[in-house]
């Protein structure tokens, strides 16, 4: 983490750089002051210390201080630096604020020109601190707000979460399907240090075997049929973020080697390429199957396994939070309600009861489908434990829809909806979401069957178990 408060000099004169640092201490008491001859002890500060801004001369032997301002924006794209150069040098200097440094000043340093650059690089440095603490606090009420529960179980999985977060190591998520393994691989992503970087997740088994590779690593023009042009892929794209391999245990062998040597080497080779090209990425993998038991079938290799299997967290099933059932049930309820265009409704509190009492095989993602169902099927404002029994019998398709009384053209609009979303939920459910099969089972053009589930806002993914 930055240290807004910690200055860096960097100049191969140490009488020179001595005479900044009392310079800037007069004007600056209060901050920290640390001192490097030669661009390569500054790079090592900046690793240790975490400066918030450096000074930096232009002409230094070895390395100077146009690459150290690059090697070190590399490391932290939002350091402040303010270039030192001679009056000869106001070109250079030039290209140097082309390339990111934040001001600079030519030599000899009046104490004028200091200090002005200095109060301006130190608003600019304190203006992101505060800024990167306000991301950071909306990133997490965010992650926490997706995280419904209060019970033992989700305060220990916030509490896990927190703690990997703050590490980039490899991420492998277990439990059973329907536990929102990627909500936490979501959460991970938001209050980690990679949380300007893309966030990438990819349902493995969605992708058929044949492209997956192509997907994954990216493919060079004329790879194979159809590869009219370059494609970097996934792992490319999350570059300096987070790539999520949702189901990790259902990818084919031969893609299980290609991404043992990106755990390995941090590098890429494009599908049809030569090269290698080099990959900054955190790895968050999932899955809901026993790894362990598919390295004795060996379909799943035991190097990759424990290559992923650095840090691991669990998803509680709904079974082992019983407490969160009507938490959970209240938020699907308004979600629900918000989704459909419809007032705010309640659960009455045997309602309540009935739900937490009921098994959910299917976890928190059944719960969803199940309120779902209730708002369609529940007339009313208010729901009770009979609407909630009829709709988990199945007799809630002989109930009519719920609808805001208006013109004819808008009820007919609204009940057409709640059926057609209630069909494509009963549709996925039974194809537990293979898009091909639905389409074929429903009599829908594949394209038509996936412009509905996006106007509904239905991921397939979700059906899948």
């Amino acid at each position: 983490m930055t240290r807004p408060e910690t200055i860096l000099l960097v100049d191969d004169q140490p009488d020179f750089a001595k005479g900044l640092a009392r310079l800037i201490g007069s004007r600056h008491p209060g901050l920290t002051i640390i001192q490097a001859n030669d661009g390569e002890s500054a790079l090592s500060l900046l690793e240790e210390k975490s400066p918030g801004l450096v000074f930096t001369d232009l002409r230094m032997p070895g390395m100077n201080g146009q690459e150290l301002l690059e090697r070190a924006r590399a490391v932290n794209p939002q350091l402040t630096v303010v270039m030192l150069s001679a009056h000869g040098d106001v070109g250079s200097a030039v290209a140097a604020l082309k390339a990111g440094a934040y001001d600079f000043i030519t030599k000899p340093v009046e104490p004028e020109d200091l200090f002005l650059a200095l109060d301006k690089a130190l608003e600019r440095m304190r203006l992101l601190s505060e800024n990167r603490r306000l991301r950071e606090s909306v990133a997490e009420a965010e992650t926490w707000r997706e995280l419904i529960g209060e019970s033992a179980g989700v305060l220990r999985l916030k509490q896990t979460i927190s703690a990997v977060a703050g590490s980039n190591y490899t991420v492998l998520i277990q439990g059973e399907s329907g536990t929102g393994k990627e909500v936490v691989a979501r959460a991970i992503h938001r209050l980690s240090g990679r949380n300007d970087g893309p966030m990438v997740s990819v349902n493995c088994p969605a992708i058929p075997e044949q492209l997956l590779e192509s997907e994954l690593f990216g493919h060079v023009k004329g790879a194979f049929t159809g590869a009219e042009r370059a494609s970097k892929g996934l792992f490319l794209a999350a570059e300096g973020g987070t790539i999520h391999l949702d189901e990790i245990g259902d990818i084919p062998m031969n893609i299980q080697t290609k991404l043992l040597r990106v755990l390995q080497e941090s590098e890429v080779r494009a599908v049809g390429g030569s090269d290698t090209v080099k990959v900054d990425v955190r790895i968050i993998a999932s899955t809901n199957q026993h790894l362990e038991n598919k390295i004795k079938d060996r379909t799943f290799r035991e190097d990759l396994f424990y290559r992923l299997n650095v840090l691991t967290i669990h998803t509680p099933a709904l079974r082992e939070r019983r407490d969160d059932v009507p938490l959970l049930a209240v938020h699907f309820l308004r979600r629900t309600c918000k989704e459909m265009n419809l007032p705010e409704r309640e659960l009455t509190p045997d309602a309540l009861g009935y739900l937490a009492g009921r098994e959910w095989p299917g976890n928190v993602r059944e719960l969803l489908n199940f309120m779902r169902r209730l708002v369609v099927f529940s007339p009313g404002e208010v729901i009770d434990a009979r609407s909630a029994r009829l709709v988990d019998n199945g007799a809630g398709m002989t109930e009519p829809p719920a609808c805001v009384l208006g013109s004819y053209q808008e009820a007919k609009n609204q009940a057409l909806e709640a059926f057609t979303r209630t069909y494509v939920d009963q549709l996925l459910g039974r194809t537990k979401g293979n898009i091909s099969e639905a389409a074929r089972v429903s009599g829908l053009e594949r394209a038509s069957l996936q412009k509905i589930l996006k106007r509904l806002g239905i991921e397939a993914q979700d059906f899948k178990s």
